[in-house]
């Protein structure tokens, strides 16, 4: 009995030996109206010379940057089983967009410009677009497509779960109007902010894209025109339609499958 305590107190010991670290930062920036708040997960089981490629995962709207950990603590364990950090800023209900409305409001160039090399200068990773992923549930869905689409030199891969990848059938929705403007005098903006209209800014293969929606959620249609977008390019891609619902309980499941995705991706 006693080896059997002592090798399960081994275990126990191994397992926390290995566990994420989970660091809260504070990212400096002029093109937010104050500083951004950012949890980055680290993995706790490297050599003191290894790198890692980089993940970003976005939160949806009225939520924030702790949501992701708060509802699924398994990405801890994904990073370490992996080797990769993974970074979740907060998207302060900007749809991930610079505003054309609210000079304010700037966060793709907060991203791109800020957040991404506050975090290649101060954690050891690989800093190259062929190690560098960024996904994200409903508003996050969208924004992480809408950024890699429109910086395929920054990012190599790219996901959505359950995103609003076309915002244009939602004109009253989610505080869009405020970024926009009304889609009735702002038509251009709101075909500029949505995804399904960035897929010509790619080509075939430039991106690693995994996206996918539950059936009976209110964005599946939209996910659907977007793979058929996807496919008339004749863009590579992995696209789920599963049962489920716009919810955690869908999101929960959904994030394991794109780290594995990302995973295969960054080990090609």
């Amino acid at each position: 009995m006693k080896r059997i305590l002592s090798f399960l107190l081994l275990c126990v010991a191994g397992l926390t030996a290995t566990a994420a670290r989970v660091d809260t930062v504070t990212v400096a920036t002029t093109n937010l109206e104050t500083p951004m708040t950012v949890l980055v997960v680290v993995p706790d089981n490297a050599a003191p010379d290894q790198h890692f490629p980089v993940v970003y995962v976005l939160h949806g709207a009225y939520g924030n940057y702790a949501d992701w950990l708060s509802h699924q603590p398994r990405i801890k364990d994904m990073a370490d089983r992996y080797g990769m950090i993974i970074v979740h800023p907060d998207g302060r209900d900007t749809w991930y967009l610079d505003s054309p409305v609210n000079p304010k409001i700037k966060m793709e160039t907060f991203i791109i410009e800020d957040l991404i090399p506050y975090i290649d200068n101060n954690y050891p990773t690989l800093p190259d677009r062929s190690k560098r992923a960024i996904t994200g549930l409903s508003m996050g869905g969208h924004g992480a497509l809408y950024l890699a689409f429109r910086h395929p030199d920054i990012f190599g891969s790219a996901g959505s779960m359950s995103g609003g990848v076309d915002i244009r059938p939602f004109p009253k929705n989610w505080g869009l109007p405020g970024l926009l403007g009304d889609i009735e005098n702002h038509p251009q903006n709101w075909e500029n902010a949505s995804v399904i209209n960035h897929v010509k800014d790619i080509t075939p293969g430039q991106i690693n894209i995994y996206f996918d929606c539950g059936v009976d959620d209110f964005f599946a249609q939209v996910n659907e025109n977007l793979h058929r977008a996807l496919l008339d390019a004749g863009i590579p891609h992995d696209y789920v339609s599963r049962p489920g619902a716009h919810t955690w309980e869908y999101w929960n499941n959904s994030i394991l499958h794109h780290l594995l995705f990302f995973s295969e991706a960054f080990n090609k």
